[in-house]
């Protein structure tokens, strides 16, 4: 009985010992071995979430006596804007405010058939006379029995049906200037230069491809930042002072 008591006693001890937080010191750097939980920490606000420039400003105008001190807008890029804190005593930011822009769901770079290229380009784009011109070439072109399109690179030629029974070869617009939603509707959306494609395949096939390198988001951020501080210029000079929109 005393062995077993003892060697209870020792696997008690193990648990114990298991339980001890060892901090050391490495290099100059201190390390604990477990994973440790703070309590006297101030616990963040959830953020809010909305999809629209205005609801932010909105809320800045209606909210503004929750604000920690200064605040900070932080335009992350052409679809994501954030509210924040400036740093607190720990180095931490709080975020107050997230804005998701709802944007183009069109695919580039992929292959569309002929009924949802037409579609998706009056959806997804604003109007323009190149649209116009993609449009009219999507909703004529037909098949070409047996034939390849003339293909040289840069431009495009196509069967494209000109009347009830008539047809003729057209010249395929290339490179052509589009505007896409891509960013939030309150601003100006940015035009970019686009490779219109069309497939050599048994039925006619189209895509457009981006040719600019993502230069638009650059326009975009601006155009947003333009849009708050105008937005935000009416406000008392006392809060207004303290929000610093960066971007």
């Amino acid at each position: 009985m005393d062995n077993l008591k003892e060697a209870l006693q020792y696997i008690a001890g193990l648990g114990v010992d298991a339980e001890k937080t060892e901090i050391l010191d490495i290099n100059g750097k201190t390390y604990a071995n477990k994973n440790l939980t703070r309590y006297d920490k101030m616990p963040k606000a959830d953020r809010i979430k909305a999809s629209t420039l205005t609801s932010m400003v909105d809320y800045i105008y209606q909210c503004n006596k929750e604000f920690p001190g200064s605040i900070i807008i932080h335009i992350a890029s052409p679809t994501k804007v954030y509210l924040m804190s400036a740093l607190d005593k720990e180095r931490e930011r709080e975020i107050l405010f997230e804005v998701n822009a709802e944007i183009s769901e069109f695919r580039f770079d992929q292959w569309y058939d002929q009924e949802h290229m037409m579609i998706d380009l009056q959806a997804n784009f604003q109007k323009n006379e190149d649209l116009e011109l993609v449009l009219k070439a999507v909703g004529n072109i037909v098949k070409k029995n047996g034939e390849t399109y003339s293909d040289d690179g840069c431009s495009q030629v196509a069967t494209m049906s000109t009347g009830i029974a008539t047809k003729a070869d057209v010249i395929v617009p290339n490179p052509v200037e589009l505007i896409p939603y891509r960013t939030f509707q309150e601003v100006g959306q940015p035009a970019s230069k686009f490779v219109f494609r069309i497939g050599d395949k048994e039925v006619p096939a189209f895509k457009i491809v981006e040719a600019e390198g993502g230069i638009w988001k650059n326009e975009a951020i601006s155009n947003i930042k333009a849009f708050l501080m105008e937005n935000l210029s009416n406000m008392e000079t006392e809060i207004r002072s303290n929000i610093t929109v960066i971007g």
